[in-house]
């Protein structure tokens, strides 16, 4: 049996490693000819823990290769798995150009029997007019066959989610082609769901919609919390409890971003729009996420006034942690704000410095460690919550930092020790900690007021 994965990406790496690390012999294939130099060489294009040492493993095993030639990816093999880049058009639809020019090569260049398997996430009907499309362009009596897999790994523990994923959904027309895609899962031990494709399609679509109502939902709850005086952490362990909701994507913040939550729960309020459903819900959601983003600034702008001159230090660039991906991240949307209205922006991230240096250059500060990010800094925010941050000693705010204000998007503090510390503590659905310890304000909701 021999695999072909398109696209080394995140999905497309991920997956093509971890076939080969249950001993498959795979061959991985993009048109980026200086990224499959580098994957050859044995080195990861993508921030994410293990990966790197995986592929070595696999290459001196000889079960990986990486390609840029089409020929060389798709003549000899039995299954093409396709994880090409959906992202999302100006209007938020999903943009299908990358699957299309992929589907057009491999069209071009089978020359026997094979089964497509679409890991991209794709609008449905998707499938099926691929099946119609290949059908036209490859030779005539070749048997082609497209299944629907759609991916749910999480940025910073895709080798864990890979092998041990709560399911693996596989969506056929042809149950025959189904039963082979599934076979070759049998190895990683994994329950397996088998559907027609429109339903496998949505599924993809419909679970991270719900994951992000979670986190839309909870921030409600959270902000709803700082008007009463209930504490968030509280309440979400309390609903949490209830095996009929669960703990998790329960916890309060900033928002959601990365490649995955935006991009779908946007692709789905599209298809919504075709079908001529008002998908009121969802909407909410996607609106909630796009308000919570401006939560830290706004409180900022409110306690300190203007924010021209003063020197911020973001704690945390991308999305979440242990990756470097910065797409749609709330800090990003943050950095901009603050160097439109002035401020002075010093940036710490363990992984995603480089990524955000491509954007804003020698417009920012960079520092390799927080001590060097808060320095001489007015007001700082905690937007990601990597372990470099969540265990740094908070006493350490007021010892650096000229006015020792923080406002923390991931709750990353217990409020006591905030107090302790002496310095102005904001974060998301709890009481304000003031450095007067006025309780007071603390009672009434307000900050920073003698």
């Amino acid at each position: 049996m021999e695999i072909t994965v398109v696209g080394t990406g995140y999905v497309g790496l991920v997956t093509g490693v971890c076939f080969a690390e249950v001993g498959y012999k795979v061959t991985c294939f993009d048109i980026d000819e200086k990224k499959i130099r580098t994957l050859s060489g044995g080195q990861c294009t993508i921030y994410e823990p293990g990966l790197e040492a995986m592929l070595q493993k696999n290459l001196k095993a000889g079960r990986l290769h990486f390609t840029a030639d089409v020929q060389t990816a798709y003549t000899n093999a039995d299954y093409i798995f396709v994880a090409v880049g959906t992202p999302e058009n100006e209007d938020g639809s999903a943009n299908l150009e990358y699957l299309e020019a992929a589907i057009a090569d491999i069209g071009a260049n089978l020359v026997q029997e094979a089964i497509i398997v679409i890991k991209s996430t794709v609008p449905v009907g998707t499938n099926q007019r691929i099946a119609r499309l290949l059908k036209k362009q490859v030779p005539q009596g070749l048997k082609v066959d497209v299944v629907s897999n759609p991916e749910f790994l999480r940025e910073g523990s895709g080798i864990l989610d890979t092998f041990h994923a709560d399911r693996i959904v596989i969506g056929a027309e042809d149950c025959e082609a189904g039963g082979k895609v599934a076979r070759i899962y049998e190895p990683f031990g994994l329950p397996v769901l088998q559907t027609d494709v429109r339903s496998a399609e949505l599924i993809k679509y419909a679970s991270n919609a719900f994951l992000a109502t979670k986190i839309s939902f909870i921030n409600e709850v959270a902000n709803l919390c700082e008007h009463t005086g209930a504490n968030i952490e509280d309440v979400a362990k309390g609903m949490g409890m209830d095996q009929r909701i669960g703990s998790q994507f329960l916890k309060a913040g900033i928002g959601y971003g990365g490649s995955c939550f935006p991009k779908d729960t946007k692709a789905l309020e599209k298809l919504t729009q075709y079908y001529r459903y008002d998908f009121k819900i969802l909407r909410s959601v996607i609106e909630v996420n796009s308000r919570q983003k401006q939560q830290l600034f706004v409180k900022a702008k409110e306690i300190m006034g203007s924010l021209k001159g003063k020197r911020a230090a973001v704690l945390g660039t991308a999305f979440k942690p242990h990756t470097d991906d910065i797409r749609e991240a709330p800090a990003m949307e943050l950095i901009a704000q603050l160097l439109e209205e002035g401020a002075d922006v010093s940036v710490y991230d363990p992984a995603a410095l480089k990524k955000v240096e491509e954007i804003y250059g020698s417009r920012l500060y960079y520092s390799g460690n927080v001590d060097a990010a808060i320095k001489g800094a007015d007001v700082a925010f905690i937007m990601t919550e990597w372990p470099q941050i969540m265990e740094y000693d908070v006493q350490r705010f007021d010892l650096y930092m000229r006015e020792p204000v923080l406002f923390d998007g991931r709750n990353c503090y217990d409020l006591k020790a905030a107090e302790k510390a002496g310095i102005m503590y904001i974060s998301v659905g709890r009481k304000p900690v003031t450095a007067y310890h006025h309780e007071e304000s603390l009672e009434s909701g307000t900050v920073g007021q003698d």
